[in-house]
């Protein structure tokens, strides 16, 4: 379900979740600037790019368990992106920016936190069976 590849394309791609706030940090939140300014669309792209081949990396049971986005439609952000040879719905890629993206980095952060709880949990379990263990001897 949630192995530590599913972990690492999560990570990568909240990653990419920060690489476009970054960038809506530094050029502006508002869609006038993204619309007229070509470098901010194009580095944006290509996170939303990233971010929906990363998707296609994630296992089908981590999908089927994690089903409250919807991976297959980001993974195929991935393919409009990429195959629009020049012409990206900016205001398409606009809501995808500032709406999708905020929420598809919430779910990813949730689940790492659940990952991270649990992996503590087991270490913790371990780090006890060790020591008890250690003082039956």
């Amino acid at each position: 379900m949630l192995s530590s590849r599913n972990a690492e394309v999560l990570r990568h791609i909240i990653l990419y979740c920060n690489e476009i706030e970054e960038n809506m940090g530094r050029f502006g939140a508002e869609y006038e600037v993204f619309q007229k300014d070509s470098v901010y669309r194009n580095a944006v792209a290509l996170c939303v790019l990233q971010i929906g081949e990363l998707t296609g990396k994630l296992t089908d049971d981590f999908k089927e368990t994690y089903d409250q986005m919807p991976w297959t439609q980001i993974e195929a952000l991935r393919n409009i992106v990429a195959h629009s040879y020049g012409k990206i719905d900016v205001e398409g890629l606009w809501e995808t920016i500032t709406g999708d993206i905020p929420e598809l980095k919430t779910y990813c952060s949730g689940i790492i936190r659940q990952l991270d709880v649990l992996m503590q949990e087991n270490n913790t379990e371990a780090e006890d069976e060790q020591e008890k263990g250690i003082s039956m001897d």
